[in-house]
């Protein structure tokens, strides 16, 4: 299935077709979703240029990602793609641009299309070119890194407080670490695909500043280019940042189930070394030997109970008196 963007006025107009004959000429963007070898071939008559194949796109070579061919520009990326849902993925997506018209290849749906679409139905430059439309797409993935990194952090930020509450907020042990480590998993995970899009939409961006010097682009179009530069760079340094915070929140998590199950030991062992004296001293009372002078004594057993309750007292007295507790 493909989609043609038509200039029409002050919007561009959206149109699903089947038949290329019906593509008109002036069509400034054809959008592949999914395409079929048929579909494939058909746009290539249309507009001169190869379409490369998914296993093209999966190449991880810089060479085979950005080049230029027959005087069309090459250029792929890897993109975003469900970062609202628990199983976050990327999706390579691939933008031709030769004859000021823009083809781009994708089988998966990134929400920056969606969200260019909407714009440019709404309102668009006079005279568009696939050029413009292709600086809208990429300036909507930077935008949308950007909001995956700050809803990102802020998550990041509350797995923090939680882990790091104050003593007198804590429940116990009922405290869910488990749903914690998972959450940190996933907020680790999110991280590394968003600034895996980033490096690429980043070499992209850097691959159209180096050939737009043999291109006549407009001098608004050259200064949003270094601006998408910069908040490509910073983007990335974000993302590192966020990555060292997981990390850390991840090292802090473990440290403190460890502890967890450290003082779950140790009242273990405090309470085997309390009630070792009471032991020893029930055993020996316990002993059926006929000469044993306390088995004559009237007060024996509230003596020997008064004994095995300081014997158990004095090593937790102990304990508390060296803060081993």
């Amino acid at each position: 299935m493909f989609s043609v963007f038509v200039p029409s006025e002050s919007s561009l107009k959206k149109a699903i077709v089947g038949d290329l004959a019906a593509v008109p000429e002036h069509a400034v963007w054809i959008d592949l979703f999914n395409p079929t070898a048929a579909e494939d071939k058909a746009v290539e008559r249309l507009s001169g240029i190869a379409i490369p194949t998914r296993e093209d796109m999966q190449e991880i070579e810089i060479s085979s990602r950005l080049y230029i061919e027959n005087g069309a520009r090459y250029m792929t990326a890897t993109l975003m793609c469900h970062s609202d849902t628990d199983m976050p993925r990327t999706t390579a997506v691939t933008f031709i641009l030769g004859d000021h018209r823009l083809v781009t290849v994708r089988y998966d749906q990134p929400k920056p299309f969606a969200l260019v679409e909407a714009k440019l139905a709404r309102s668009c430059t006079p005279g568009i070119t696939g050029e413009m439309v292709l600086m809208e797409l990429v300036d909507a993935v930077i935008d949308r890194c950007a909001d995956i990194l700050e809803r990102c952090g802020a998550e990041i930020d509350q797995v923090s407080h939680d882990i790091f509450e104050p003593e007198s907020e804590r429940h116990g042990h009922a405290k869910q670490y488990s749903q914690i480590l998972i959450s940190i998993g996933r907020k680790g995970d999110l991280t590394s695909k968003v600034r895996e899009s980033l490096v690429s939409i980043g070499r992209v961006v850097a691959f159209l500043s180096a050939v737009v010097e043999g291109v006549k682009w407009s001098k608004d179009m050259r200064e949003q280019l270094k601006t998408m530069q910069r908040d490509v760079v910073s983007l990335t340094d974000h993302a590192s940042y966020l990555s060292s915070k997981i990390t850390f929140v991840l090292d802090a998590m473990l440290g403190v189930v460890n502890l967890e199950q450290n003082n779950i030991i140790k009242l273990f062992s405090v309470m085997a070394v309390v009630l070792m004296p009471p032991t020893l001293i029930a055993s020996i009372y316990g002993m059926n030997f006929k000469m044993m002078p306390e088995l004559e004594w009237a007060h024996g057993y509230p003596m020997a109970l008064v004994l095995m309750l300081i014997a158990a007292i004095v090593p937790y007295w102990i304990f508390k008196w060296k803060k081993w507790l």
